[in-house]
């Protein structure tokens, strides 16, 4: 269906979910005038990081995920944060729709990693649309495809995303661990008698020559 076209109004935090989830305010046009009847939407979102500045700490936020600055050239790549669907309701003209965009502070998760480095600035995105458009044929419904080019770009404000994480993660995070790796970690803390995962974590890194504060 040629006559669609997708823009970004806003990116917000849902303050009151179980799970963190952002919001994607979208703003879809028809330019044809044929009644939509409705959308089954969709989006692949991806993080473009080549799009951006870094600063310093930035830099060394980031050489786990893209090595030395002087490697950048070639791994600064744009990568997929998530993937997501919603339905949009029937329209003619132009409409607008919520996205949910469910996250997660997973650090094995790439997109949790490059937005933790992050200090300041915007997180250039990129949304990738595809799906099935229904409207109105000349023996009932008709169908058709989301054209492959459908996208849009928007630059998140960093802050909405740590607001969001604040919000189910006050000031802590969250670190998957293999189940013998955490048995052992658990082991360690009762031998010694910490009280905390916070103590046990800073007795290891003590113990490793590393400088804990």
């Amino acid at each position: 269906m040629s006559g669609l076209t997708f823009s970004v109004l806003d990116i917000f935090s849902e303050p009151y979910t179980v799970v963190p989830q952002l919001t994607a305010r979208l703003r879809i046009e028809e330019g044809t005038g044929q009644r939509i009847h409705a959308i089954a939407l969709h989006c692949q979102v991806r993080i473009e990081p080549q799009r951006r500045h870094y600063d310093d700490t930035e830099q060394r936020g980031l050489r786990a995920l893209f090595g030395e600055r002087d490697r950048w050239s070639d791994t600064l790549k744009p990568f997929q944060w998530m993937q997501c669907d919603t339905t949009v309701q029937g329209f003619t003209g132009a409409t607008e729709a919520d996205l949910a965009l469910p996250c997660t502070y997973d650090f094995d998760v790439t997109g949790s990693r490059y937005l933790h480095a992050l200090g300041d600035g915007a997180v250039p995105l990129s949304l990738l649309f595809s799906g099935t458009v229904f409207t109105r044929g000349s023996a009932g419904f008709g169908v058709q495809q989301v054209p492959w080019d459908c996208e849009a770009r928007h630059l998140m404000p960093v802050p909405v995303w740590r607001r969001m994480i604040a919000s189910h993660f006050p000031n802590s995070g969250w670190i998957r661990l293999d189940q013998d790796v955490l048995d052992e970690f658990a082991d360690y803390r009762a031998r010694r008698g910490l009280i905390s995962w916070e103590e046990t974590v800073r007795a290891l890194l003590a113990t490793s020559g590393e400088v804990v504060t």
